[in-house]
């Protein structure tokens, strides 16, 4: 990232930029907005909380402005994706990891797991057996350096022939099983490509490291959790002194009735040792948010435990969507936990072309607003 004219500019020439564009997934900040908003909206040496991290673009914009970055994540890929950016492993570590697992998966066939058919069409015998390999044997939730590779190793798990390690697929979202197979052999592209592993991986791991690795605040993460469970927790160590309050929450809640962001990541969960398939409904808080009750449950919990943690002086900058119920539910509940705060609404139109638009829905979408309280 560069700062241009008092506005944060894309820039992939230094390590900021290299790393912040990691994790390909839905429905996430640009960039250069996420700096922007913690430019503008905190100081260094503030606390910027996200409870509805994603791949932690706002979280990591505060690492890397001097801030304190705190997330909270429901996603374990969005949460990989966070933590290999806010605590990222030496390169030499990372391919000295990559080379011991490529040195394994040659040595022995892994059991298959009695994985569905996709599987051998999306993989080759040697990629698929490195994978298994990979997943069984990555501690990512625990080891710095499994988990920088597992992040790495994720954005490549599939995308487009000869970009990725699997047969013709898009990279930010994994299409069903039925519908990829079908479309394979449609295109007759049943045989997945042999993809030269070490090569293509030392390649990439590369190419992230070439501008180094960007400095960030220590203090700086992300949790892996629900946060209304977790929220609670923070607003009593910040009412203990333990914890400083809140200067800015900057978040943007997923959209009533609009995606599955698992199910939308549902090859790269199985690499995070998941099901081998789309997994609609394991949980009232990772499924579409087709109830209205349990989204306006979340909504009142995430945003009641917030108040508690917000400092006098501090900012609330909400991202929603400019649909009638997700808005107004927004709007009701901050109205309720921030009754004597300014309120300021700022109307974001989508581009012409959004995410959606790659997955064949060219229906008018509604956009954004941006819903901006301060202390009057």
């Amino acid at each position: 990232m560069k700062l241009v004219n008092g506005k944060f500019k894309r820039s992939m020439s230094n390590a900021i930029g290299r790393w912040a564009a990691v994790g390909p997934y839905y429905a996430m900040f640009p960039l250069e907005f996420a700096f922007d908003i913690v430019n503008e909206y905190s100081e260094p040496g503030q606390l910027v909380l996200d409870p509805f991290a994603g791949r932690a673009s706002s979280v990591f914009a505060a690492a890397t402005q001097d801030r304190i970055g705190l997330g909270i994540e429901i996603n374990p890929l969005g949460w990989v994706y966070a933590q290999t950016k806010l605590q990222t492993a030496s390169q030499r570590n990372v391919e000295k990891r990559l080379k011991s697992l490529i040195e394994m998966s040659e040595a022995c066939v892994q059991e298959p797991m009695e994985l569905p058919e996709f599987f051998r069409m999306c993989y080759s015998e040697k990629v698929l057996n490195f994978l298994i390999t990979a997943r069984k044997e990555l501690k990512w939730k625990s080891r710095k350096v499994d988990r920088t590779l597992m992040g790495l190793l994720l954005i490549h798990l599939h995308g487009k022939l000869g970009e990725g390690l699997s047969n013709q697929m898009r990279q930010t979202k994994a299409m069903g099983p039925k519908y990829s197979m079908d479309w394979w052999r449609k295109e007759n592209l049943i045989t997945p490509p042999e993809i030269p592993i070490k090569e293509f991986l030392l390649g990439k791991i590369r190419r992230r490291y070439s501008k180094g690795i960007p400095i960030v605040t220590e203090q700086s993460k992300v949790k892996l959790g629900d946060s209304t469970q977790i929220l609670p927790k923070i607003a009593k160590m910040v009412d203990c002194g333990r914890q400083q309050p809140c200067s800015l929450l900057f978040t943007s809640p997923p959209y009533q009735g609009v995606t599955n962001y698992h199910d939308d990541q549902w090859l790269r969960l199985w690499m995070l040792r998941g099901d081998p398939k789309p997994g609609y409904g394991v949980n009232k808080y990772r499924d579409k948010f087709s109830s209205k009750e349990v989204y306006h449950e979340l909504l009142e919990s995430v945003f009641k435990n917030v108040s508690k943690i917000m400092s006098e002086d501090g900012t609330v900058y909400v991202r929603t969507s400019a649909r009638k119920f997700t808005f107004d539910t927004t709007i009701e509940i901050l109205e309720q936990y921030f009754p004597s705060w300014k309120r300021e609404i700022k109307e974001k139109p989508f581009p012409q072309k959004t995410q959606t638009h790659l997955f064949g829905d060219s229906a008018k979408k509604p956009g954004e607003k941006d819903i901006i309280l301060t202390k009057k």
